[in-house]
């Protein structure tokens, strides 16, 4: 019989997780327009193809593990997650705790490659959103890029709103190489 179990990640867990295969898969993206000036700008968003398939690895960043490390060991507060099956680290979620804007911001989540499309994406954030309510915040938030149209379109299901965007969180082209940052929440109000 196939077990799932998800649960929160122990100190022990932290040096298996890098083995999950986060790799980001993408035919499409949501292009950016922007119009107007100043004050009266706006933006118009539309799902479009790539000029490619994008295959990316996706690696977790160091600031990643080393919040995972942070919230395992208790040292900062926050959530942090693994879905095992059959005793095999299949998916994580990481939150961190913004009591200054009463959210938890999930930081990263990603489900090994092998077991995508069984829902333990949604199983994980409606842990979060459970996780938050608890803790009587106002909001989840999360961040995607524009070029990752498969996270965008899990966070919608997933009973996210688009709230925002940032064309130049990484750099002034952003928006240029179709990697503007696109800010989500999920209101608990």
């Amino acid at each position: 019989m196939r077990r799932m179990e998800i649960r929160p990640i122990r100190p022990p867990d932290l040096d298996r997780l890098i083995d999950i295969d986060g790799t980001i898969e993408s035919t499409d993206y949501l292009h950016i327009e922007r119009s107007g000036e100043g004050v009266g700008g706006s933006w118009r968003i539309e799902k479009r193809p790539l000029r490619e398939k994008r295959m990316e690895r996706n690696q977790p960043t160091d600031e990643t593990q080393f919040l995972l490390r942070q919230i395992s060991t208790g040292v900062e507060e926050g959530l942090a997650l693994l879905a095992e099956h059959d005793g095999i680290n299949v998916a994580v979620l990481v939150a961190r705790l913004e009591p200054e804007f009463g959210t938890l911001r999930i930081q990263d989540i990603r489900i090994d490659f092998e077991h995508r499309r069984q829902a333990l994406g949604a199983a994980m954030v409606y842990k979060a959103i459970a996780d938050a309510r608890e803790r009587q915040l106002r909001a989840v938030a999360a961040e995607t890029r524009t070029d990752n149209y498969p996270a965008a379109e899990f966070f919608v299901k997933c009973g996210f709103e688009l709230a925002g965007l940032d064309s130049k969180r990484k750099t002034n082209h952003d928006l240029v190489k179709e990697a503007v940052t696109l800010f989500w929440y999920a209101s608990l109000d």
